[in-house]
């Protein structure tokens, strides 16, 4: 069962009083406009050669270099002859979470909390929480287990009612009274629980709403206008709609019947730390990587812990923890962000929507990316993979050959 693992360009202002002719795009694609048309007919040929092989439905794309666009484009149909545009919204997912490890920095530098911080000095409740640092929880080396992934009591109660509203302190029930997999900060491994911890430290931390935190550090200094706080499954028009077969084991749907649902609008509280829960746009999704990968909110001090590669060589698989992996070139965690080689990035994958943010601070490329599927897309399980990621790898060995993402290994 899968389970997380889950304004269209002005191209000529004489176009508008009948000096040059507007941009035309093939049929189901938005126009744009670009800085150099051969750098984006070639993100495009890979597109469109990626969405028919991993029969995908939607691409919502935007790729600037130095801030200069390089193509911001939609193609194929949000829903049945309903194209997608640039300006549709959809969940950011874990992108929120490099916006909260991003806070957290910003209170560091500001000395409001350091990462060395315990967890108990505002959970004292919580288990261990005594041996447990703020870093650590943002890193993800704390060793709480994950509500989520491996959970099989969570997964069958939310595949279950996809529509179920979850209260912060109900996920961590399911976690926290676990028996830590590993001594604090000596391995790694991806836990929703160490976020929504999080999050209820730095409210008590601070005396403030983790919504009026993320919008008045995080949100608003980067400019994002389009994203906005969502814990309950409403997203502003227009909407991009997802689809998903990934309720075809839980509901026990019988090899070769067709099954394909509307996931558009299941219910994400359950997802990371309210305030943290949000809808974006693809604007602001690539504003995002490159205002975060560029550290544009840190201190050189901070931006290096939040980019660090410290975990490559030092974290490994245990038996029995279904998350824990060993860190390499292809993928290390930083301090909410992956690390792909020199590239700083999340990749999330939501309901049968996917996405990543990406930005190369040599070449300051920055991209984002929002997918969605076809029926086809699904195996027999219901499962899926984020081939978001994979137009992510291609597009960044086309635009830095010398810097491509390394594909991570299996």
């Amino acid at each position: 069962m899968l389970l997380a693992r889950r304004i269209l360009g002005l191209t000529c202002v004489l176009a508008l009083l009948g000096g040059c002719a507007p941009m035309t795009s093939p049929p189901g694609e938005s126009p744009t406009a670009t800085g150099d048309p051969a750098k984006a007919d070639a993100v495009m040929k890979i597109v469109r050669d990626t969405m028919a092989e991993a029969h995908l439905e939607v691409v919502i794309l935007r790729v600037t270099v130095d801030g200069e666009e390089v193509v911001t484009r939609a193609v194929g149909d949000s829903m049945t002859n309903v194209p997608a545009t640039t300006n549709m919204h959809f969940r950011n997912g874990a992108v929120a979470i490099s916006y909260v490890s991003t806070l957290l920095l910003i209170l560091v530098d500001e000395k409001k909390v350091a990462l060395d911080d315990k967890l108990s000095t505002w959970l004292p409740d919580v288990p261990n929480a005594d041996r447990v640092t703020l870093g650590q929880l943002a890193q993800m080396t704390s060793g709480y287990v994950d509500y989520v992934i491996g959970n099989t009591e969570f997964s069958e109660a939310l595949y279950r009612d996809p529509f179920r509203q979850w209260e912060p302190d109900q996920l961590l029930d399911f976690a926290t009274s676990k028996p830590l997999l590993y001594e604090p900060g000596t391995n790694w491994n991806y836990a929703h629980t160490n976020y929504v911890l999080l999050g209820k430290a730095l409210e008590k931390a601070t005396g403030q709403e983790m919504p009026q935190l993320l919008e008045e550090k995080v949100l608003r200094p980067l400019g994002l206008t389009n994203t906005a706080n969502s814990f309950t499954p409403g997203i502003p028009t227009p909407v991009l709609h997802a689809f998903t077969s990934e309720r075809r084991e839980a509901l026990q749907i019988p090899a070769g019947t067709p099954f394909y649902e509307e996931s558009t609008y299941w219910n994400p509280s359950w997802t990371i730390t309210h305030g943290a829960i949000q809808t974006t746009n693809i604007y602001d999704m690539e504003a995002s990587a490159a205002g975060l990968g560029s550290g544009k909110l840190l201190s050189k001090e901070s931006y290096e812990k939040f980019s660090s590669t410290d975990l490559r060589g030092k974290t490994t698989v245990l038996p029995g923890c279904t998350t824990c992996m060993a860190m390499n070139e292809g993928y290390t965690y930083g301090m909410g962000v992956v690390i792909s080689g020199d590239w700083l990035l999340q990749n999330p994958l939501f309901a049968g929507e996917a996405g990543v943010m990406a930005y190369l601070p040599a070449k300051k490329i920055s991209m984002a990316i929002a997918v969605t599927y076809q029926p086809e897309a699904f195996d027999d399980q219901g499962d899926y993979r984020n081939e978001a990621e994979t137009l992510f790898r291609r597009i960044g060995k086309e635009l830095a050959p010398d810097e491509a993402p390394p594909v991570p290994p299996k």
